[in-house]
């Protein structure tokens, strides 16, 4: 019983303090929603207020807008007419253009000239403007000028006889002188030299007649000056077309018909006499340089020697002359500047008009018109076996590492100096089977230069590397403040397939029957650039020592290099030993 009464006590004296404790709870709770009535009450009376702002501020960007859009309307009006005034004018103009772009057009086609394309082959002169006193072509002294067609003042094509014509001067027009130079190079393509000539003295011959027939035989003698001033550019470009005896009858002929117009003074006759001495120098000097290198030809060791002994340890080598890596790629570089100058545009033309394909790198055709490509395509041979036989015939492997390396070296230098020729005739001496193959000595080489070298010639995506190592020589050559930075010497075998693939790809006729002139304005660009990269002289200084061996040391054929490379490092498979027993 007292259990009960305390648990019952207990139980209300709970009750009471969770009533008291949630009249406590709602208390808290209404003074909550008080303070929240007067803090709702507050914000409607700042809401108030701040719409009545609003309302004021919008009122007033409303009058504010309504001033800028009257004063934008006025800016319209204003600009609407004065649109309508430019297109006015606008108008006129294009009127007026289009009357002088006719006007202009018909007088171009009634007096056509060619633009200038490599102006310094020809001479500081050489510019689209005639000579002071020689005008330009007019219609009637031409028929053939009508089968001439010109884009962007630039002759594109036309018929071969209307480009002889057009080769012709009149007594009021003289060719410009890069038109000159282009169709003379690019016309043995078509004809040989002395058909042209023939061809340019019936044209004179014609012209005579009609001045010696009309009123203006007073000028025989100015235009007898023009075709004299003609022949001599001919003659200065391009001397060795008259080797052939029958141009230099032609030459003559119109010589001899020429000097008639000038009888009383001799002028014109004295300027041909003159013409032709120099002419005659020219000649004299190829020959005699011709001679010159015949005799300094490389000789060629048979195997015989190297079959009974090895070549003693005494014999003098590259490094035993030039130790000097840097100093062996100038003297190449000698050597090159001085073969390639003796190239003329006609020669590398000869690779067009006498050759049908490219035979191993070699040109073929006429040999006495091409002996400078032939001897120059021969020093890159030379130079190759020259390397294969300076490492095969060393006998210890030491003394072959080294001498590889120093090769690696001397290809490294001529890099840098823009022999890209020697360079390429180094690597390839090196590639050849008889020194690749010697695989002892080249485990001993550093060959992280090679690689770079073989990377710079590497010829996929047509020798792209190398297309671009050429590309900055040349810009390097434009802007040089040094003799020694302006030295291009280009691989020549590639860039004689790169003229003779360009005249592959663009045929030489166009549908109409014209002659394609642009396709010969680009390759008369190419062998510009060329012309320009051999008359760069040598900065370097000359060792006649070091040339004279690199152009006269003995050089082994391809068997011998076959036998001292196995006798350096003997066969190692079957197709080798085959090989070997076959050469003893």
């Amino acid at each position: 019983m007292v259990v009960e009464e305390t648990v019952r006590a207990v139980m209300k004296l709970l009750r009471m303090v969770l009533l008291v404790t949630m009249a406590g709870m709602m208390v808290e709770v209404l003074m909550m929603v008080v303070v929240m009535e007067e803090t709702v009450v507050m914000a409607v009376v700042s809401i108030n207020t701040g719409v009545v702002v609003v309302v004021v501020m919008v009122e007033v960007l409303l009058k504010v807008v309504l001033v800028v859009v009257d004063v934008l309307v006025m800016v319209v009006v204003v600009m609407v007419v004065l649109l309508k005034v430019v297109l006015v004018v606008v108008v006129v103009l294009v009127m007026v253009v289009v009357v002088v772009v006719d006007v202009l057009v018909k007088v171009e086609e009634a007096m056509p000239q060619t633009s200038v394309v490599f102006s310094s082959i020809l001479g500081p002169n050489c510019n689209r403007q005639v000579q002071p006193g020689m005008g330009e072509r007019g219609g009637g002294a031409s028929n053939g000028s009508r089968d001439l067609i010109f884009q962007d003042g630039r002759l594109t094509s036309g018929s071969l006889e209307a480009l002889m014509e057009h080769l012709v001067p009149t007594v009021d027009y003289y060719p410009d002188r890069t038109y000159i130079f282009t169709f003379l190079l690019s016309s043995r393509v078509f004809m040989p030299p002395h058909d042209l000539l023939a061809r340019v003295g019936q044209i004179c011959l014609e012209q005579r007649q009609q001045l010696e027939a009309g009123p203006e035989k007073a000028k025989l003698k100015s235009f007898s000056t023009k075709i004299v001033q003609l022949l001599k550019e001919w003659t200065e470009a391009f001397p060795y077309d008259f080797q052939d005896e029958k141009a230099m009858a032609e030459l003559k002929a119109i010589a001899h018909r020429v000097t008639q117009c000038d009888e009383e003074n001799g002028t014109v006759k004295k300027a041909i006499a003159q013409m032709i001495q120099s002419l005659l120098l020219s000649l004299a000097a190829r020959s005699q340089l011709q001679e010159l290198r015949e005799k300094l030809r490389s000789p060629v060791v048979d195997k015989g020697p190297i079959l009974k002994a090895k070549p003693p340890a005494a014999q003098k080598d590259i490094l035993g002359v030039c130790s000097d890596p840097l100093v062996l790629a100038q003297q190449l570089t000698h050597i090159e500047l001085e073969r390639v100058n003796s190239i003329r545009p006609e020669d590398l033309m000869q690779i067009i008009s006498h050759m049908d394909s490219l035979d191993n790198h070699r040109c073929r055709g006429d040999m006495t018109k091409t002996y400078s490509l032939e001897a120059y395509d021969n020093w890159f041979n030379c130079l190759s076996m020259l390397v294969a036989t300076e490492v095969c015939r060393v006998v210890k492997k030491k003394h072959r590492t080294r001498m590889l390396e120093f090769f690696i070296d001397v290809a490294r230098e001529c890099f840098n100096i823009g022999n890209f020729n020697s360079m390429m005739a180094i690597i390839s001496g090196m590639n050849l089977s008889p020194v690749a193959r010697l695989k002892k000595t080249w485990s001993k080489v550093k060959t992280a230069k090679f690689d770079v070298l073989e990377h710079h010639m590497d010829p996929s995506s047509n020798f792209c590397n190398y297309r671009t190592a050429l590309q900055g020589a040349t810009q390097r050559s434009q802007t040089a403040n040094s003799s020694r930075e302006k030295i291009v010497i280009p691989v020549f075998n590639l860039f004689v397939k790169d003229i003779y693939f360009l005249h592959k790809i663009h045929t030489n006729h166009l549908p109409n029957g014209h002659i394609n002139f642009k396709k010969f304005w680009e390759i008369s660009r190419q062998i510009h650039e060329f012309m320009t990269w051999t008359q760069v002289e040598c900065p370097f200084e000359k060792d006649k020592k070091i040339q004279s061996y690199l152009l006269t040391a003995p050089i082994y054929s391809e068997e011998a290099l076959f036998i001292a490379s196995f006798e350096s490092e003997g066969p190692e498979n079957h197709m080798e030993k085959d090989s070997w027993k076959a050469l003893r």
